[in-house]
């Protein structure tokens, strides 16, 4: 029997193999093979007159840990069985149902602090949609404060990039760490235009910065809070700390365990930990709490009385609840359900991965040799393959100054750039998913790219917009491909993207050929047409069985260049027979594969094996 993998599998190293092993209480192998086996594919079977000729295996090489991690099956079996069990129900009554959400609320509540090793005497958590529901959380207590200013990194992702238009006493964007550093050590209240000239209770500032950025994963100084909090300089006078730390999270421990240097507010989303549930928090250092209280704005649930105006506006009155942070700003009836989910998400995880000081080990090691073997691809000629956007105060390896996170662009041999939209394709139809474009991160694009303001207007006014594949315009690529480690991720992981961009190797841009994807049906195949030399045309089919949980026929049709097919092979499901049938036995098909294909190199050398199997 033979195997063929779109991606072949280099041999890991000793040192690696030694670290997967010991890193956590299971191999990295065992828990992806039980926990995620959505990872492991199908196994593509070819056969010719009922004998199997070929099998190809159809693997996910999953990269984009920064956008989510993977959900554990386990986990997605403990709450379908919680929820099989009991019955939950609004947490805002009285019944046996609703006092059960609200002490199992409760008590995640108090599991989630202590994740965070963060005091419930001195921390409280809100429960929100996401990282940055939390962040509009605090800018809407902010806003309606007479005077607010806002300070932010240059690296924020756009959600804090956003608050500024909220700012009605101006805001600063800090352009680097050093400037920061400037701000907080040195006096610049004095200079006439700074809001923060004269202490006065009326002004309130923000100020505002990711743990790490979600571009390139360098971690930024955790110190910050606790210094903007200790300063007697003017400038820093009623100035509050708002940490994104949704990218963070992820693969590294959130330590709130010395509340005094601790951020005044922290925001996170959940299944960047976990995959599940879909859930975010924002961590309120119950010393700063109280600035939020101007919010306007009160939903169901956080007040004890409302008076509405009835004839007479001057009646309106309404009392806000005061017993704690939480249950002032949780508007409405919390997502309850996702939150019973997120007790199971934790225990599963403590069980699979220890700790996320083991996660953060883990990954530091994966993503220093990922960066390496990037770092060593060049063509022939000397040029290297990849520009890896690092910043210069971060090293791979060092848990303190960078996360599992590699931006890049790729150039051809002749030094000219390969597309973002173009590399991703390939990536696609070899079952890599990961990330391209601007990320959410209009600092760090402008930074690391090298784009003036005017440059990205310019770019703006020739059609560059989010999520497009407008991938170069005056020389310069318009975004980045960003690859991500987690938990999860494994030596296979790396080596299959590394096999995968060996292939770029001394290619020219113009011979990069992307199978044309003209759609992807609702059962999740791709429809798509690979055209090799003539005077033969080779074509394969498959179909997502791992997510469908169906089986379809797979076909490679072997074209003469005029004629009729040589040869059909075709594996024989327990559902369909017929032979090029696709989703019902009537269905002819005629010419058209229904699966992913590989990228041009790696699907000639299928095409190649298949010509010596079939015609000798």
């Amino acid at each position: 029997m033979e195997y063929f993998s779109p991606c072949q599998r280099h041999a890991p190293e000793d040192i690696l193999i030694e670290i997967e092993s010991q890193v956590y209480s299971r191999s990295v192998e065992d828990i992806r093979k039980s926990e995620y086996p959505l990872l492991e594919g199908d196994r593509v079977h070819f056969s010719f007159c009922h004998q199997r000729l070929l099998t190809i295996l159809t693997e996910t090489t999953y990269l984009d840990h920064a956008g989510t991690t993977l959900y554990p099956k386990s986990l997605m079996e403990s709450f379908a069985e919680d929820m099989n069990a009991s019955l939950f129900g609004n947490p805002h009554s009285q019944s046996p149902s609703s006092v059960r959400s609200t002490v199992r609320i409760d008590r995640v509540r108090a599991r989630a602090l202590e994740f965070f090793k963060a005091d419930a005497e001195h921390f409280d958590l809100i429960f929100v949609a996401n990282a940055t529901a939390a962040i509009k959380m605090v800018t809407d207590g902010m806003r309606d404060h007479d005077q607010f200013w806002y300070g932010y990194h240059a690296d924020s992702h756009t959600s804090l990039v956003g608050v500024r238009e909220l700012a009605s006493n101006g805001s600063q964007c800090f352009a680097s760490d050093q400037e920061v550093e400037t701000w907080l050590s040195k006096d610049t209240s004095s200079h006439s235009s700074h809001p923060f000239r004269t202490k006065t209770a009326e002004k309130i500032g923000l100020f505002a910065y990711p743990a790490q950025s979600n571009m390139n994963g360098r971690r930024l100084p955790l110190s910050w809070p606790g210094r903007l909090r200790a300063s007697n300089l003017n400038q820093h006078c009623h100035v509050y700390s708002l940490l994104d730390a949704a990218a963070f999270v992820s693969t590294a421990q959130l330590d709130l365990s010395d509340w005094e240097n601790a951020p005044d507010f922290t925001a996170l989303s959940f299944y960047k930990i976990f995959g599940f549930p879909d859930l975010g928090a924002l961590l309120v250092r119950k010393g700063a709490g109280q600035v939020l209280n101007k919010r306007r704005y009160f939903g169901g649930g956080t007040v004890d009385m409302v008076i509405n105006a009835v004839g007479d506006p001057n009646e309106a009155w309404f009392a806000r609840k005061n017993t704690s942070s939480h249950e002032v700003f949780e508007d409405g009836t919390p997502a309850f359900h996702s939150i019973i989910a997120l007790d199971s998400a934790l225990e599963i995880h403590q069980r699979l991965f220890t700790s996320m000081d083991h996660v953060s080990r883990h990954t530091s090691h994966l993503v220093k040799t990922l960066y390496e073997r990037l770092s060593s691809l060049s063509h022939s000629n000397g040029a290297p393959l990849c520009t890896i956007y690092q910043d210069r105060n971060s090293k791979y390896g060092d848990r303190e100054t960078q996360g599992p996170t590699i931006a890049f662009n790729v150039k051809d041999r002749n030094g000219r750039w390969v597309g973002k939209s173009q590399f991703e394709q390939l990536a696609i139809v070899n079952g890599i998913q990961l990330r391209t474009g601007g990320v959410c991160n209009p600092g760090g694009i402008a930074r690391y790219l090298n784009f003036t303001p005017q440059e990205m207007r310019n770019n703006f006014e020739e059609g560059l917009r989010c999520g497009n594949e407008l991938d170069e315009l005056n020389g310069k690529p318009t975004g980045i491909i960003r690859v991500s480690l987690g938990a999860m991720s494994n030596l296979n992981d790396i080596n299959t993207l590394i096999h995968f961009m060996s292939l770029l190797i001394d290619m020219e841009r113009q011979a990069i050929e992307i199978p044309a994807v003209e759609k992807w049906d609702a059962k999740g195949a791709v429809h798509a047409h690979v055209s090799l030399a003539e005077p033969k045309r080779f074509q394969y089919g498959s179909a997502d069985t791992a997510r469908t949980g169906k089986e379809f026929p797979y076909s490679v049709v072997i074209y003469k260049e005029q004629g009729k097919p040589e040869a059909d092979l075709t594996t024989h499901s327990p559902t369909y027979s017929a032979v090029g049938s696709y989703g019902a036995k009537s269905e002819q098909l005629e010419n058209q594969p229904v699966a992913p294909v590989l990228g041009r190199r790696l699907f000639k050398k299928f095409a190649d094996k298949m010509r010596r199997l079939v015609c000798g």
